[in-house]
């Protein structure tokens, strides 16, 4: 039986709101620290089916949230596409070769690398409460192209927006073969159990306007557009981070179902300028929720009024802080379930 979430993301109308976050399954909680330490890496974890469907439903137990986010990583795709992945301490993700001086067609495929993720969602979708919705993932092409390209996360992503203004043919390519194996990615996890799909762009922000177009957008609308092809009724949630005043465009015009929204916007402003009855999704910011000052209530009331007018998902602006304190989490969800409009 479909639930609040699900409902809320098909445009359904409600008077309660929905309420999941981003990173809910991480190193905020106690439990996921215990079992990560009995575990080993973040990869490894990744890859063992039985323990991401533990950390996935670890937060569903504690909190009893609408949704629960796959655990897994948005860089399983270049794994599968054939690059060398490794989380190391302190410094975060590492692919090798970076194609900013390799090709991607020296690298080999393996799509096997799926089948773990596959098997998470199947195990968790048994063992879900009854109305909480199962949300699947990957990362949006550009964001994905970045770490491809530079081997590595940064901060203005400079080695993959060089080679978008030096060779845009070369990333074109690069852009297709995630395109490719996400459309793959995503239909496995709806197959397994998804009920609904999330692409998160976190650096779309870092493009000015005919490259966010061009390699935010259209990417993005041909994943959605492959997907309602083959998966019709499954929602695709669009999670364009930092595109400010491009997110109409990116709701208009990539035929994603749903949009979540960061916290650097004013969500009167986006309750104005989405398409009418389009579901939002956010956008309380994390580090209001990781401080939890008196402020938090207040905000979290202003965003409810914002987006009253419309299909509201509860969320924040982007993943949750490792080191927020549990207490707060507990008050975000007693202000969201306590709103009364």
């Amino acid at each position: 039986m479909p639930g609040l979430l699900l409902d809320t993301l098909n445009g359904a109308p409600s008077a309660q709101v929905p309420l999941w976050l981003m990173r809910q399954a991480g190193r905020y909680l106690p439990e996921y620290r215990k079992l990560r330490a009995k575990k080993g890496g973040f990869l490894a974890m990744a890859y063992d089916s039985e323990a991401a469907c533990e950390i996935t439903l670890q937060p569903i137990n504690r909190f009893g949230f609408d949704g629960a986010i796959l655990f897994s990583d948005i860089l399983i795709v270049p794994h599968a596409l054939g690059q060398n992945l490794e989380f190391l301490a302190g410094e975060g993700p590492k692919l090798s070769p970076k194609l900013v001086d390799h090709a991607l067609d020296a690298l080999t495929r393996n799509p096997s690398r799926y089948e773990p993720i596959n098997e998470t969602v199947r195990l968790c979708r048994t063992r879900l409460p009854e109305g909480v919705t199962m949300l699947g993932f990957a990362g949006s092409p550009w964001t994905v192209a970045t770490y491809m390209v530079a081997g590595e996360g940064s901060r203005d992503q400079h080695e993959a927006r060089a080679m978008a203004y030096r060779d845009p043919a070369a990333l074109q390519v690069i852009i297709d073969a995630i395109v490719e194996e996400t459309v793959e990615y995503l239909s496995g996890q709806i197959d397994a159990g998804a009920e609904a799909v999330q692409l998160f762009d976190s650096w779309a922000g870092s493009l000015a306007p005919d490259e966010f177009e061009k390699w935010v957008i259209a990417p993005n609308a041909r994943i959605v557009a492959a997907l309602s092809e083959t998966h019709p009724d499954t929602p695709v949630i669009g999670f364009p981070k930092g595109s400010g005043e491009k997110l109409p465009a990116y709701a208009r015009e990539t035929g994603v179902k749903a949009v979540g929204v960061d916290e650097t916007l004013d969500p009167a402003w986006v309750a104005r300028e989405l398409p009418d009855g389009m579901p939002v999704q956010g956008n309380l910011d994390p580090l209001l929720l990781l401080a939890g000052s008196d402020e938090l209530e207040k905000r979290v009331t202003a965003i409810l009024e914002a987006f009253a007018g419309r299909p509201h998902v509860f969320n924040l602006g982007h993943g949750i802080d490792r080191r927020t304190p549990i207490e707060h989490v507990e008050r975000l969800i007693a202000a969201v379930r306590g709103y009364k409009g």
